[in-house]
């Protein structure tokens, strides 16, 4: 019956209404008996029916935004009365145009076909009550007083229909706009998901790749504590060194996530060799080819997607290897770069366990328009991925 509507909104669309009710019933006295003021005192049950009908009419346009259902109700017993009281067309009742714009712009979808219906009704209605209620054509022949009906129907439609057209204009300007608020919002809800997918990739891979780095570590300085203290004294820095490192980066991760901000500085290639570093003290041999070089400065986000593809493949040889060597290839061609990581497998590839992130690399590359594909081939785990260098790349590096 009602819809939300603000207390400043009703209290001027009431004070605007009452001043509309106060100008109007004067004038419709007024054009109620034109040629002889003095007849208007002589009537005192006409003045009433106007007061009423004013009062009735005017009452509907001060709730016309609030309930627009029960302001079309009101106007039409208010134009009821004033028709049952043998009284033309006034001035008060361009309130009823109010109303059918309010139905049109803000009535529910009952009330705004509701209002169509009345501006065809009422059309027909008034011509025919002007007709034969007032005598607008009187001495016409039933042929032209039938086509007289009709035209007036037609201007009575075309006028009552004016204002609900123009609601109908502002209901969809109002409609446009939600649609536009909520694909605005819709639009920030992906960007927010897509940032909080993006830190928990990169969340796995500081993290993962950390905690293999330590875990082997501190293998290594278990079994050498007894007989090489010396070496496991180093080997404990270099764990502690790349905790604080990880650390670090969660807590970089975390303050984005917490406060939005920018992106933090990331892995570029120049940070491979203290990657292949870590991978070199967790107990692997990275055997490192590059062929061709990159020839100019790659991508910010080309660079990132191969340390971070780079980073995975290498903890998964960490984590899930034998052991021993791991190949790295890189080639850098103008247009794309070609990578591929080859490690022995070890018991947990027999047992299907290898490949945890593998979706993640994927990502990787998808996120600026390359390939990847990950999977054993006789007794080594390979890692294949094709990475584009172009203005994709520079423009998915926001995102990646």
């Amino acid at each position: 019956m009602t819809r939300p509507l603000s207390r400043a909104s009703l209290v001027l669309d009431i004070v605007g209404a009452f001043v509309l009710f106060a100008l109007a019933v004067p004038v419709s006295l007024v054009f109620y008996a034109p040629n002889n003021l003095s007849t208007i005192a002589e009537e005192p049950v006409s003045i009433t029916v106007v007061v009423v009908a004013g009062l009735l009419q005017f009452g509907a346009v001060a709730i016309g935004r609030l309930a627009p259902g029960v302001a079309l109700g009101v106007v039409w017993v208010g134009a009821l009365v004033q028709m049952a009281a043998g009284l033309g067309p006034l001035p008060i009742n361009m309130a009823i145009l109010g109303v059918l714009y309010a139905t049109a712009a803000w009535g529910a979808t009952r009330t705004f076909w509701a209002g169509l219906a009345s501006v065809l009704v009422g059309g027909v209605v008034a011509s025919a009550y002007m007709v034969f209620a007032n005598g607008l054509l009187a001495g016409v022949s039933a042929l032209s007083t039938a086509v007289n009906i009709v035209l007036f129907s037609i201007i009575g439609v075309l006028v009552l229909g004016a204002p609900w057209l123009g609601g109908f204009g502002w209901r969809m300007v109002l409609r446009w706009r939600t649609t536009r608020a909520a694909q605005a919002l819709a639009e920030v809800t992906a960007a927010e998901e897509q940032e909080r997918v993006r830190i928990a990739r990169d969340m796995h891979d500081v993290v993962a790749h950390s905690l293999a780095v330590i875990v082997a570590q501190s293998d290594g300085a278990r079994y050498a504590a007894a007989s090489s203290p010396e070496i496991a004294i180093e080997t404990l820095g270099t764990v502690s060194q790349t905790a604080r490192a990880a650390l670090s980066d969660v807590r970089m991760l975390l303050s984005q996530l917490r406060h939005r901000q920018g992106d933090g500085p990331q892995p570029t290639i120049a940070d491979l060799e203290q990657l292949f570093e870590h991978v070199r003290q967790a107990g692997l041999e990275p055997r490192i080819t590059v062929d061709p070089v990159p020839p100019g400065e790659p991508p910010a986000a080309v660079q990132l997607a191969v340390y971070r593809v780079l980073q995975e493949a290498l903890t998964n040889a960490i984590r899930h290897g034998s052991g021993g060597i791991v190949d790295v290839h890189l080639a850098w061609m103008p247009d794309r770069v070609e990578l591929e990581v080859r490690n022995p497998t070890g018991a947990s590839a027999a047992s299907g366990s290898v490949g945890h992130g593998l979706v993640g690399m994927r990502e990787r590359a998808q996120l600026i328009g390359g390939s990847l594909t990950a999977a054993r081939e006789g007794q080594e785990f390979v890692v294949r991925g094709t990475l584009p260098i172009g203005n994709g790349s520079s423009v998915s590096g926001g995102v990646a």
